[in-house]
């Protein structure tokens, strides 16, 4: 990639005047909201980025997102959720899986039965 001769933060010698412009809105923007730390504060820590995106993943799936409709109202079994479902055990269970491993539902195990439900962050998705 050929360099445009300045950086973003108005190092270097610019090639034209917009682009130093440009350059020194973008620092005047980050010094008005205090500066680089400041700002880097207000990104979360790596341990939290991961939890969010396995949030998102788990939410990027039709079917998961239509399992967390199901759940909206009240907990229910997997042979209920899957009669609507109507999809192979396996794959109920691996979206079961990922929904769960996100945080989003948690199940329950009563004598053969398993009952999943949302968690209160599920519930922040759906309502």
């Amino acid at each position: 990639m050929k360099s445009s001769g300045t950086s973003c933060c108005g190092t270097g010698k610019p090639r034209n005047k917009k682009r130093a412009a440009t350059s020194d809105i973008g620092l005047e923007t980050i010094e008005r909201l205090g500066g680089e730390e400041a700002l880097s504060r207000e990104v979360p820590d790596d341990d939290e980025l991961v939890e969010m995106s396995r949030r998102y993943h788990a939410l990027s799936d039709p079917l998961r997102l239509t399992i967390l409709y199901l759940l909206r109202d009240q907990p229910l079994c997997v042979c209920v959720i899957n009669r609507f479902m109507r999809i192979a055990d396996s794959k109920l269970s691996y979206h079961l899986t990922v929904l769960r491993e996100s945080g989003l539902i948690e199940g329950e195990c009563r004598g053969n039965w398993i009952i999943y439900s949302l968690t209160d962050t599920g519930k922040k998705f759906v309502e």
